[in-house]
């Protein structure tokens, strides 16, 4: 038998946010780590920021 869903008082389903945040990247403190490993090298991989838009947006007008 499945075990009853559990919710907070607002209504919030704790499993399912528990398996969202699962999915969802690195956590702060991870980040601080490999920042401070790397010195931020070779973590391009974990972006989705396009540097030639941050170029262009950051240009003198």
């Amino acid at each position: 038998m499945k075990e009853p869903k559990k919710f907070t008082e607002a209504g919030t389903d704790i499993e399912e946010v528990k398996r969202q945040n699962a999915n969802s990247g690195l956590s702060y403190n991870e980040v601080k780590n490999l920042l401070a490993q790397t010195g931020g090298k070779g973590t391009a991989k974990y972006s989705d920021t396009d540097p030639m838009e941050i170029r262009k947006a950051n240009e003198p007008k």
